[in-house]
Formats: C-alpha cells, structure tokens, sequence
C-alpha cells in the first residue's frame, strides 16, 4: 500500500488523491443491488490523460487492479470496487474541447455530464440524442461503458451510434486513437465500437469524438390510456407496423403511474393499466399524432390526450423520468431489470412479468422503451425481509430467463457488470464466452481492468 501511494504520488497533483478509507468507501459502488462490492486502495481523481497514463503504468508495475468509473449511476455493478484496487474516477476530466456546426461533432472529456453536453450542443442548433433518465448527472464516460440509450431510442438509436472515435489509454498506459472524426470510414477493424460497452475492461476512454444532428423541432406528447398492458402493446405494435417514426414510445403500468403520482402529484390516471407516450418531433406533430391516436383507439384506447403545447409535453417527459426513482419510494429496496425483447413479443413480456409478480408474491412496477421492445421490471421489495429479498431475487432472474425464451436480451441499455455475469454466459453461449475472453486479453493480459465484470 506504501509503495502504491509512493509511486502514485509521483506523478499526480496531492488533490488527485483519496485515502481517507470513509471517503473512498463512497467510491466502492453504483446504483445496482444485490452486487458484491470490495474496499479501494485509493481512489484517484485525474485531470489530465497523463496523469491516467501514470496510473495505469503504476498499476501495471505493481499488478493492482484498476476500476473506473463515472457518475456512478450505473445499474449493474460495473462500477463497483474490488479489495484493493485503484478506483479511477474520470469525474473531474469534463471538458468540452470542440463543438464543430459544420463536421456535426462534439469533442469532449469523459466526465462531461451528458444533460450539459446536450445544452451547449443545443446553442450551436445541434442535437445529442442520447438521453438516459440519469442524463442530468451521468457522464458520457460511463454512457460509452454501459452502451447506454434512452427516451428517444426507438427514433435516434443508441450511444454506440453516436460515438465516432476515441482516444483510451490501455492497461499498460500506452495511448490508442481509434475511429475518426470524418462522416465516414471504414480503415480497419471496428476498435471503437468495441470499446463501446465493454464497461471498462479493456481501456480508459479519456476523450471521445460524437456524432450530432441538427436540432429537430419541439416534439408534442400524446397520452393514451389503455384497460390493459396488452391493449397497449397491442397499439405499440401497430403504430410502427405502419411506419410511423415517432421521436418517442414509452410505456408505464398502472403500478408506476401510481407511484409517479404518490412522489409527485403528477395528475397522471391512476385507474388505468397501462399509459403509453408517444412523442413526435417532425415538422407537422400534430398530424401525426392524431393518426396515432386513431391507432390507439383501434387498439382499445380508453382515452387519448394530445398535448397542446411543448411545456405540458415537458410534464409528462418528466413523469416518465422520474419512474424509476418512483418506484423506489414504493418499497425499502428495488432491482432493476433491463430486458429487451422483440417489439412483437413486448405483450407477451408483460403478461408474463405479471405472472411472475403473482408467482412470488412481489410488487413489479414495469416502465419500458416500448417503441425499442426495452422493458425496465422493477421489483419492489423489502430487504429487511430475507425471504422476500431471496424471491426478489429469484423473481429478477425469472424476468431475464422470459426475456430469453421470448427471443431477447438480459441487457438493452444498463449493462452486464457483476449483477448479469451468469446470464450473459447463458445468452452468449460458450463459444462466444470464449472469443470475448480472448479479445480481454488481449487488450489487457494481465486482467487488471475492471476485473469480476462481465465475465
């Protein structure tokens, strides 16, 4: 530990450094429960990518483990400490080094907030429309990581099709640029992309280029009620079998409504089974929500309310928002599932998510992305209780193994970390097991990043 911090010291400024042990224990974990979480050595707050060179070189002379992290506000574990690592926290690298209107690029630091980014995209008539319900405080380092989406997924895609190029410094401190900065290019294998979601087990992203576009239009919100969820999915489907592209597709169940209107009297309709939103950002909304409200109605909407203007669109983006944080005023203690399934299956996830909340006797409040087939489970429970935390658990590992046999995936948009590990090697198989472990060694054979993540 003394040689450690000895030879850390040596090329980091005396702030960059943690080791009070009841100020780095705040660094030992994310948002996830149930994930096992070990006690850094130290915890380092860089500002420079040679001071994260330096770390990784000390890291690699002495075998220590390194963890990085962002905002923390990942819903894994793959933020999450090992004994005696080094926590690399990128927080304070958050610049913007380059907003380009005419290359439609930013350039920035890991540690910019993504909210933050959006609005100062936003003054030069660009847009990033990457949007995780953490936006206001979760970094685009950790949104890379996590391969993270958003509200408006189902019609601008995900963080991986936004990011460009990158510059990581590698487990031995040596720096790679992969990608570009040009509208197209094809030189080689997809290193970029591969960094995308690898939770920081291969590198340290210390800067980024991201693909903009231009600032659409104020999106209008339409709200439809429907007597049941598979009413609703049943509208899901028939919305984006006609070709509609809406700006935003999102469903919540009657037990979230409730709980949105317990924490903040938002006013939604508490006595219906399922609200969807659908948004559109095009030239004409209104037109095209009202086809969709036609749709709605066709697939047994009880009510259907467009928004009349952008502010009260803004309300109910919010209380969509706000869900997850909701939920867990409902219960001590929530898990947070983050399955994907073919849109023409979403009916049939949640069927059988009701049933597994009758099965164990547990509250499962569901938000989803529906126009993405993205559901977000939330089983409320108490953990004071164990046997109720122990059919938490049982109950979450039943929502993902439906998700698989409904042809899906554990993860859309929140990761592997530690709490995915055994359904990943499940969903992946052994063979893909097996090449994934190889391309980690390779970028890092002595498996001193991130280790205990993913697999």
């Amino acid at each position: 530990m003394s040689d450690l911090l000895e030879r850390l010291r040596a090329g980091l400024p005396p702030e960059a450094l943690i080791t009070d042990p009841d100020v780095t224990a705040s660094y030992a974990h994310d948002m996830a429960g149930f994930c096992e979480a070990g006690t850094p050595a130290v915890v380092v707050l860089p500002r420079t990518v040679e001071q994260v060179q330096h770390v990784m070189r000390t890291a690699t002379a002495l075998r220590v483990p390194v963890v990085p992290q962002g905002a923390r506000t990942g819903l894994s574990g793959a933020a999450n400490a090992s004994d005696g690592c080094i926590v690399l926290s990128l927080v304070k690298m958050d610049r913007i080094l380059e907003i380009s209107p005419v290359d439609r690029i930013a350039v920035v630091e890991p540690g910019v907030v993504n909210a933050v980014l959006s609005r100062a995209v936003n003054e030069h008539g660009l847009y990033y429309p990457p949007d995780p319900s953490s936006w206001e405080t979760c970094t685009i380092g950790g949104n890379i990581g996590t391969a993270s989406g958003g509200l408006c997924c189902v019609k601008y895609g995900v963080t991986a099709e936004y990011v460009l190029g990158l510059d990581v410094v590698l487990a031995d401190g040596r720096l790679l640029t992969t990608g570009r900065r040009t509208a197209k290019g094809v030189a080689g294998y997809d290193l970029t992309r591969l960094f995308v979601g690898s939770e920081g087990s291969l590198g340290i992203v210390v800067k980024a280029v991201l693909a903009l576009r231009p600032q659409p239009p104020r999106q209008l919100v339409l709200a439809a009620e429907f007597p049941t969820a598979a009413a609703a999915c049943d509208a899901v489907c028939r919305i984006m079998e006609r070709g509609h592209t809406p700006s935003l597709l999102e469903l919540m169940d009657r037990t979230t409504v409730r709980a949105v209107n317990a924490l903040a009297s938002m006013g939604l309709p508490e006595t219906t089974e399922a609200l969807l939103l659908c948004a559109f950002d095009t030239p004409d909304p209104l037109a095209d929500l009202a086809a969709v409200g036609e749709l709605c109605t066709a697939a047994g909407a009880t009510e259907v309310v467009p928004a009349d203007n952008p502010a009260e669109s803004e309300l109910l983006l919010q209380a969509r928002r706000m869900s997850l944080t909701a939920l867990e005023t409902v219960k001590s203690a929530t898990m947070i599932d983050d399955v994907c399934v073919p849109r023409s299956r979403l009916g049939a996830m949640l069927a059988g998510t009701a049933a597994i909340a009758e099965e164990y006797d547990l509250t499962i409040g569901v938000c989803a992305h529906a126009g993405d087939g993205n559901t977000h489970p939330v089983v409320c429970f108490d953990h004071h209780d164990p046997d109720e935390s122990r059919r938490a658990r049982e109950s979450f590992d039943a929502i993902m193994a439906l998700g698989l046999e409904l042809g899906g995936t554990i993860t859309g948009e929140h990761g592997v970390g530690v709490l995915k590990k055994e359904w990943l090697a499940r969903e992946l198989g052994e063979t893909g097991i097996e090449l994934q472990r190889g391309i980690k060694a390779a970028f890092d054979p002595l498996g001193l990043l991130n280790p205990g993540k993913l697999f």
